[in-house]
Parts: structure tokens; sequence; C-alpha cells
């Protein structure tokens, strides 16, 4: 089966990335960006004097490994990143990409994650794993096995599949196993086009608006999605569970909000019901109720790491950091009274802000601490707000912006 699925990748290599197309655009997304890692993993702290030990854990064709790379290039923070991957077709990809943006900060290596130890890699403050585990023969020997190539310190980033937004994903793997069986691969692929080709309206599949990489993504998109040799998915209790196993505790999910039920519910009954669940319950509700979650994106450390690794904008030298530098902007698009208003995949979401959101925003440049937006607002808003004042719009700005992964925290080093 590893076979397989070693070529699998070798000869439809995923996702499909073109390396020209790096001088046009920095392919950015979550786990790993360079603010959520600091996030959730680090305390809020960037230190530029230490240099960091980053693992791609079944890098496949890049997008993780030149994010992290170039990131920490443009933050000046040296960084060691090493690409670890089964294919080295697609590993050849991710060099290539790395190479077309002149970095130098990489190193690629051939082979699976269960085998880190036998490598002598040494350890990591950081490992992204997204999108591998749940491929693996073994998931919990696979984390483990990452538990162990971290620092007692360090982080890990995950990606796995969720099971109700790929609703109709598996019944239609389940039909193509059924008519292909073991059939050469160029036989499969032709097959499963020519099922999709059919599907009734009323199929799963065709109903769900939400899967789209049979679509868009060529042979390599039909492959993973409708042929994968080895696929399952997680809901929330059992990716807990798995973390669990795998001698790891959870930090926070990527994006928080949509895993909390009251930003779906206007009954205050049924919120103060959902209050009463403990977080993995809620999150797991939330699930349920969304109905429409195709990955889980989540950030968690090993359970020996006591340290809270959630910062909180708990002291006024706090620094906010806006994850796309566009505080100044959105300052300038927000009136008074307005919500932050968000579609996640079908799910219209409205979180309040504040009505000091505006001129708050407009302050948040990734140097201010709060201390120092606190002092701006003194200066141009009349009446001047309190700290206290000022502390609980920021409060409810935060949550707001936090809760769709726009705003993190960052703390002097």
């Amino acid at each position: 089966m590893n076979d397989d699925l070693r070529g699998q990748y070798e000869n439809y290599p995923y996702p499909p990335r073109d390396p020209a197309d790096e001088a046009a655009r920095l392919i950015t997304g979550s786990p790993s960006h360079i603010s959520e890692i600091e996030h959730h993993i680090t305390g809020g702290i960037r230190n530029t004097d230490v240099p960091r030990r980053i693992l791609i854990a079944g890098g496949g064709t890049g997008d993780a490994t030149v994010m992290l790379a170039a990131q920490h290039g443009a933050a000046g923070i040296d960084a060691e990143i090493i690409h670890l991957d089964i294919s080295e077709a697609s590993s050849a990809i991710a060099k290539a990409r790395i190479d077309a943006r002149g970095l130098t900060n990489t190193t690629f290596v051939h082979g699976a994650i269960e085998t880190i130890a036998e490598r002598a890699l040494g350890t990591f403050d950081y490992i992204d794993c997204c999108g591998v585990l749940h491929h693996l023969k073994d998931p919990v020997a696979g984390l483990k096995a990452l538990r162990e190539a971290l620092k007692p310190m360090g982080g890990l980033g995950m990606m796995v599949y969720a099971p109700l937004g790929r609703t109709g994903v598996y019944h239609a793997q389940a039909m193509l196993q059924m008519i292909t069986g073991d059939a050469p691969d160029p036989e499969r692929i032709s097959a499963a086009r020519q099922l999709l080709g059919e599907l009734p309206d009323s199929n799963w599949l065709k109903r769900n608006p939400h899967v789209g990489d049979h679509i868009d993504q060529g042979d390599s998109g039909i492959y993973d999605l409708l042929l994968h040799r080895r696929d399952r998915a997680y809901s929330v209790p059992e990716l807990a569970g798995l973390i669990q196993q795998g001698g790891m505790r959870p930090v926070n999910f990527v994006d928080p909000a949509r895993y909390e039920p009251s930003v779906y519910l206007s009954s205050a009954e049924l919120v103060k019901r959902t209050s009463g669940l403990n977080w993995v319950q809620r999150c797991a509700f939330a699930e349920l109720l969304a109905g429409n979650m195709k990955t889980h994106i989540l950030y968690a450390v090993r359970d020996d790491n006591r340290t809270n690794t959630l910062a909180i904008p708990d002291t006024a030298d706090t620094i906010p950091v806006m994850r796309d530098g566009d505080g100044p902007a959105l300052g300038a698009q927000i009136k008074l009274g307005m919500s932050l208003k968000v579609d996640m995949e079908g799910v219209k979401l409205s979180l309040p802000l504040p009505a000091l959101a505006a001129p708050i925003l407009l302050l948040i440049d990734g140097k201010r601490s709060l201390a120092q937006i606190h002092a701006g607002l003194k200066s141009t808003q009349k009446p001047a707000p309190g700290w206290d004042t000022f502390k609980g719009q920021f409060d409810q700005l935060f949550s707001s912006f936090y809760g769709l992964s726009r705003m993190f925290l960052t703390k002097p080093s």
C-alpha cells in the first residue's frame, strides 16, 4: 500500500503547481502562516536572534515549504527548513519553486514521516503536517513520531479531512472501487471522469458545492479526491482522540469562530445550553450544526508542554498584528454600526464590531502596542476613551477578527 501511495504522488503530484508562477504570487494559508505560528506556539514572541528549525512533514509540491521559507526570510529570522516527502517528483516541484524565489534556507529529504527518527534529523521548533495523517496506515504512530521530533516547547500545525463537508466524496470513492478495483491508474481516472459526467442531480457529490478538486485540479485532483487508496476523515471527537493518543494536546482550531456554537445560534436558551459543554463538545456541536467543514486545521503541542501557548491581549505591551497587514485599509472601510460579515462556505456569519473599531484598526500596523494605540486614540477621539473603555472595545474587536484568523498578537521578545 505504501508503494501504491508513493506511486500515486510520483505520477500525479498534488496539488499541481508550476514553479513559474512564483514570480507572480506567494500562496499563503493555514496552517503554518508565520503570524499563526507565533500566536499559537511561541506565545506571541518573535525573537529574530534565535534560529528556528522547521520540518515540513509530507511537504508535497511545496505550498507550506515555500510560504515558511519566504515569510521567515522576509522577517529576518534565520530558519532551517527541512522538506520531507515520500515522492521525489513532488519534492522536485517544491525545490524548483524554492529555487525560483532564490531561497537558500531549505533542505529536501526523501522518506516517510514514520521514519523520522531513523533519519537523525534532530528536533524542531515547529512541524507542519498538512493533509498527511489521514493517509497513513497508522495515524497514531505517525503523530507519535512527530511528537518525538518536537522540541519540548515546540508545536505542530496540522490539517486532516472532516467528514460532513466531504459528503459525497466517500460515496464516489466506493463506487469507483467497485468498478475499477486494481486497474491501472489511467483506466481508473478515465472511469472517474465518465462517472462524474453521469452523476444524477440527486447525487451527494454533485450536490456538494464545497468540494472542487475533481473539477479544477486536473488528473491529480481527481486522483487525490476520488481514487486515493487510503483516505479517512475525522470528526472533532475523533480528532481529539487522535491527538491524545499521539501524546499531544490541542491549542486551537483555525478559524476558531467556526467552532463556537454561539456564532450560529440566535436563541439565548440554546446558547446557554451549549455554553455548559466543554471545549471539545462545543467544537463538536458546531461541526454538526454547520455541516460544511471539509477539513480541520489545528495547532497542537506536546502533552508535557504546560505553557499557555495561546496568547491573549492581557498586557499593555501586547502588539496586535493583522494577518495580511491590512489594519489601516480595513479601518478606512468600516463605518459605525457595521459588523464583520463573512461567508464560510455557505454559512453566513456576522460578528460584532465595537464603536471604536475603525479608529483602532487605523492604528494597527504590527508595531504599535496596545498602550501606544490607546495613546493615539486619546489624541483623536472626543471624548478620549479611558484605558478600561479602550480595552473592552479592543477585546471585542480582537474576538471577531481572531475568530476568523485575521488578527493575532505578539509581545516584545
